[in-house]
């Protein structure tokens, strides 16, 4: 994909108030405390096409980020269940840039090699929670919504709680995939790619 292809990041000259305070509701951070972009340190605004992208909408943003990051950081699902989820919704969702990024991430919560190639196969090399949630992560990407019994045996599993957020996950992550392949949002370097589509699997998913 060329540059003409892709939503452009804000510049350094194009960061103000209301975009520090978008970046601050994920980092935790009141606006005057958010590493100025361009200053070249870690957190760096300029350093993460994703925020400067989404920093074209300062207040969305702000209000976006705040709950994503209550999902990731503060949420009572399981770290391992919630990056098999996203993991999923990443490779249905043909997004390059979400599977690179959560093949990472779930890395250092046990999602292992060995779950990453299991994934893209289907649910039958799973058992057990992480069976359960991935049976409702599909019957949600099919059907827009889960069957009672497919929710029970959720709750039952997960706790109440932590089943709602499976189902806010689901859409958040359906909506970041739609979102940045629309925007032209690349895989980071060096990380893992996308499988390739494979049609034959699509049954194995259910």
């Amino acid at each position: 994909m060329s540059e003409l292809q892709q939503m452009a990041p804000l510049t350094a000259e194009q960061w103000g108030d209301a975009e520090y305070a978008a970046f601050g509701a994920l980092l935790g951070l009141p606006a005057d405390k958010v590493p100025r972009a361009g200053s070249g340190e870690a957190y760096d605004p300029l350093n993460f096409d994703i925020i400067g992208m989404l920093a074209h909408h300062p207040e969305m943003a702000r209000l976006f980020l705040r709950f994503n990051g209550f999902l990731l950081q503060r949420g009572e699902l399981a770290g391992r269940l919630r990056e098999l989820i996203i993991l999923r919704v990443a490779l249905r969702h043909r997004s390059a840039f979400e599977w690179g990024q959560h093949v990472r991430m779930g890395a250092a919560v046990g999602v292992t090699d060995d779950d990453v190639a299991a994934l893209i196969k289907g649910n039958d090399g799973f058992s057990g929670a992480d069976r359960i949630v991935l049976d409702t992560v599909d019957e949600l990407i099919a059907d827009g919504k889960a069957q009672w019994d497919t929710w029970q045996r959720l709750v039952d599993t997960v706790g109440e709680r932590a089943a709602m957020e499976v189902v806010f996950l689901v859409g958040t992550y359906a909506m970041t995939g739609m979102a940045f392949s629309t925007w032209g949002l690349q895989a980071k370097p060096g990380s893992a790619p996308l499988p390739p589509q494979d049609p034959t699997t699509e049954e194995g998913h259910r």
